[in-house]
């Protein structure tokens, strides 16, 4: 088909490959905006002049049959002599000369009226007629209806419509002037739409290729109207992307940073073995030490993953109905025997059921790795307190200790993976435990919250309570071994 038209039609051919060329999305849907309101307009304009015109017709119809039932009552009075007397009167009365009567005997001879002779094509008395007359020496047309009298003769009755006819062309051509104004309306609200519409993807366009060379702090403007709502989400989405970019790079940074240590500190030792121990013993514990190190490395990888496969959602599937209490429980009394070596209290404040929707496990592990945290950091003869309370819809599990607190600038950053403050760079662990606590916060819908109390810290769990169903089951599981 299309090497059909290029061949006999070249000059419409190049036409359509520019149309294709230079196709835009914001010119059609200007385009189908200004079709639809022409239409409507179109649509609009035509059902008010149908009316109009109409209700001057009827208008028409109903005098003339009101004139000729007045006319019928005088004859039924006052006989044949009577009504043309009655039709005399009305043609004198009548000034504009719209009025038309003719009154015919049974044998063809006008009696009264002002037609010169009955209309040929007049021959039913249920209907009306268009009549040309003269009037004025000027052809005319007349809206005619005849009507049966008895003893044979016919009357017929009619109005000049000159008038209905010169206000049906004076409608036709206001309503046609008004539809080109309005269709150039709508085309011109079609061009603003279409300049709308290409601002619009003209700011995104603009947005995602400086994004896509690389310079990240680009945002959508915003202009205070509903395109606010796009650009608030674009920008939203870019400053998450960013986050994650940041997140990304600290994370390949602190891998480098804090695995190099035991990785080459592991090779050391095991170099220097090689190399100058020559006692089996110490060999065997320089590599011992060296495992030790690597097993060190192997479980950080084993958390990253563990938070990458939380963050990504892959333990949904295991959500489903449960009392934490239970749970709760387990983590304390596993964390007790810990805490009374510290010389540390350990008091747990925890109602009878609390009920939520999600997976319990991940839960206590994440209650684990705060425990570890506070009794790490508590000092001897303190107390640490766990806490868990239903109220709002909402289930909060808080953990607080009596150690050493954090710095505003360290509360803000003590999620992100890797991060140590201060206090903790001489204790055992990776940084990775409340970035895994801030994982499973997510995964639930929820929020983890660190608060210094002076003394001491307390991490807030927020997650959705749910309802009690008779099916649950209060199964208890040890939670898996903190993530520090």
């Amino acid at each position: 088909m299309m090497p059909d038209i290029a061949g006999r039609y070249p000059r419409l051919w190049i036409w359509l490959q520019r149309a294709w060329r230079f196709r835009s999305a914001g010119l059609g849907f200007s385009l189908a905006y200004g079709f639809v309101f022409a239409i409507s307009a179109a649509l609009f304009l035509s059902l008010l002049w149908w009316h109009t015109v109409g209700s001057l017709e009827h208008q028409v119809e109903q005098a003339v049959e009101a004139d000729a039932h007045n006319l019928r009552e005088h004859w039924a009075e006052s006989g044949l002599p009577g009504l043309i007397l009655a039709i005399q009167d009305r043609l004198d009365l009548d000034v504009e000369d719209q009025a038309l009567y003719l009154l015919v005997s049974s044998n063809g001879e006008i009696l009264a009226g002002n037609m010169p002779a009955w209309p040929t094509q007049v021959s039913r008395f249920d209907q009306f007629y268009p009549e040309e007359i003269i009037r004025a020496g000027t052809t005319a047309t007349a809206e005619v209806h005849a009507y049966s009298l008895p003893g044979g003769d016919r009357l017929l009755v009619g109005r000049d419509i000159r008038g209905r006819e010169l206000l049906a062309r004076l409608l036709t051509d206001t309503f046609l002037w008004s539809w080109a104004m309005v269709t150039a309306l709508a085309v011109g609200g079609g061009l603003v739409v279409r300049g709308i519409f290409r601002r619009i993807l003209s700011s995104i366009a603009h947005t995602t290729s400086a994004i896509a060379r690389g310079d990240m702090r680009e945002r959508m403007p915003i202009v205070g109207n509903e395109v606010d709502l796009v650009a608030h989400s674009v920008n939203d989405m870019l400053d998450r992307v960013a986050r994650l970019m940041d997140g990304v790079k600290q994370v390949s940074n602190a891998i480098a940073h804090d695995l190099r240590t035991p990785i080459t500190r592991a090779r050391a030792r095991l170099e220097d073995a090689t190399l100058t121990e020559r006692n089996p013993e110490r060999l065997r514990q320089a590599m011992e030490r060296a495992v030790m190190d690597l097993d060190h490395v192997t479980a950080v990888f084993e958390a990253l993953l563990r938070i990458a496969q939380i963050e990504a959602g892959a333990r949904r599937a295991a959500f489903e109905v449960c009392d934490l209490t239970i749970p709760l429980h387990d983590v304390a009394e596993l964390y007790e025997a810990s805490a009374e070596e510290r010389h540390v209290r350990l008091v747990i404040d925890l109602p009878p059921r609390l009920m939520f929707y999600g997976d319990a496990r991940l839960i206590q592990q994440g209650v684990a790795n705060l425990l570890d945290n506070a009794l790490k950091f508590a000092p001897q003869h303190s107390v640490v307190h766990i806490k868990a309370a239903s109220s709002g819809g909402q289930v909060r599990i808080s953990v607080a200790d009596e150690g050493p607190g954090m710095s505003e600038a360290d509360l803000a950053r003590a999620s992100e993976r890797f991060f140590r403050a201060d206090a903790a760079r001489n204790t055992p662990g990776a940084g990775l435990g409340l970035s895994l606590v801030q994982a499973i916060a997510q995964l639930h819908n929820g929020t983890l919250v660190l608060e210094t109390r002076r003394p001491g810290l307390r991490a807030t769990l927020t997650l959705a309570a749910a309802l009690p169903t008779p099916t649950m089951t209060e199964e208890s599981h040890l939670p898996n071994m903190p993530v520090t």
